[in-house]
């Protein structure tokens, strides 16, 4: 069965006895996954220049279905939303919309420099993309030009798209939100946090968003002034002791507005931004050397019963400190339990610790 426990010691990059998904030779640092919203397969692209496709189902069973590789690294991706094909974007200044019915992939937009952010939005049949060259850009994918093209300050880091409420993240800390049917109202924010900008997550309800930052913290960020005065806050995580770790990626829960980090320490965890509380926390991946295993991308499935996620080296201690032999990629499934992901009513406390 799915996540079942076994007999077996865990090993150190899987102490959470999550599935470990056959990933691979020559898969190198993972820079995204994200599942299918329309059936039960994910997607996974990677620094090697290549993306991949897996099914699987809720017997524990993966099954590799497709590949597309690319002439540059890719750095993000995003499903159609009927699950027909994938947005690839990367290092080519490119984004390949890749066919899985015909495993084909064709140019669909281009930029001036890397594009970092892909987004979808089936209402609109629209593709949105966010690039270093400091635009996001609205694309017919029928058409080579641009629908539209909007000047940020500095480049694109972080962006969520959730129905018509789009969030981007930019390298001077400023958080851009706008609705897509209007692009020139832009409302933008700085960030509560201190640090370089990693990722942002819209939330279900469509009042706010979460900034995940490299100082291991999050803040919750509300749009309406009131809102920001009264219910604006921020907390730590992805710490030990005096070590700080990146924030790499966060995602909503749809059922249950409950959502989960991951990050550079190693550990991904549960938490409820209403009742300020972690709903639970995992144990630690660590690499062979003893240092922890980064978790570089996660997300949940459609169901919400699943929890994907990539542990691989994040480059943060650059080339020098990269060891391939012992630093290896790995992809991995979570069977969510209801109780790391259902929101609990907020325990009384005695006084702020």
């Amino acid at each position: 069965m799915f996540g079942a426990a076994t007999a077996q010691a865990k090993p150190a990059h899987n102490p959470n006895g999550d599935l470990e998904v056959p990933a691979p030779a020559d898969l190198d640092s993972i820079s995204s996954m994200t599942f299918s919203p329309a059936s039960d397969f994910f997607a996974v692209t990677s620094w090697n220049n290549s993306a991949y496709v897996w099914q699987y189902n809720q017997q524990g069973q993966t099954f590799a279905k497709a590949q597309n590789s690319g002439t540059q690294p890719v750095l993000t991706s995003c499903w159609k939303h009927d699950g027909s094909g994938i947005f690839l974007g990367g290092c080519d200044k490119a984004v390949r919309l890749w066919d899985l019915a015909s495993n084909q992939a064709v140019q669909v937009a281009m930029h001036d420099a890397p594009v970092r952010q892909v987004a979808w939005c089936p209402q609109m049949n629209l593709l949105i993309t966010g690039s270093w060259d400091k635009t996001f850009r609205y694309w017919d994918t029928r058409s080579p030009t641009p629908a539209h093209t909007g000047q940020l300050p500095e480049r694109v880091y972080a962006m969520d798209l959730r129905e018509d409420l789009l969030v981007i993240g930019t390298a001077d800390r400023s958080l851009h939100a706008l609705f897509v049917t209007q692009p020139q109202q832009i409302k933008t924010l700085a960030s509560q946090l201190k640090w370089q900008t990693r990722c942002v997550s819209v939330f279900p309800d469509k009042k706010g968003f979460l900034v995940g930052s490299i100082e291991g913290r999050v803040a919750v960020s509300h749009l309406a002034e009131q809102d920001q005065k009264d219910k604006n806050f921020t907390f730590k995580c992805h710490r030990l002791d005096t070590e700080i770790y990146s924030v790499n990626t966060m995602s909503f829960h749809n059922t249950y507005g409950t959502f989960v980090t991951a990050g550079s320490d190693g550990t991904y965890n549960f938490w409820d931004k209403d009742s300020k509380q972690r709903l639970k926390a995992q144990a630690k991946a660590m690499y062979p050397n003893g240092q922890p295993a980064p978790i570089t991308c996660g997300s949940f499935d459609r169901t919400g019963t699943i929890y994907g996620y990539a542990l691989s080296y994040d480059w943060s201690k650059g080339y020098a400190e990269y060891n391939p032999t012992t630093m290896k990629p790995y992809i991995m499934l979570h069977s969510c339990k209801e109780d790391e992901v259902k929101p609990k009513p907020k325990a009384p406390t005695a006084g702020r610790k």
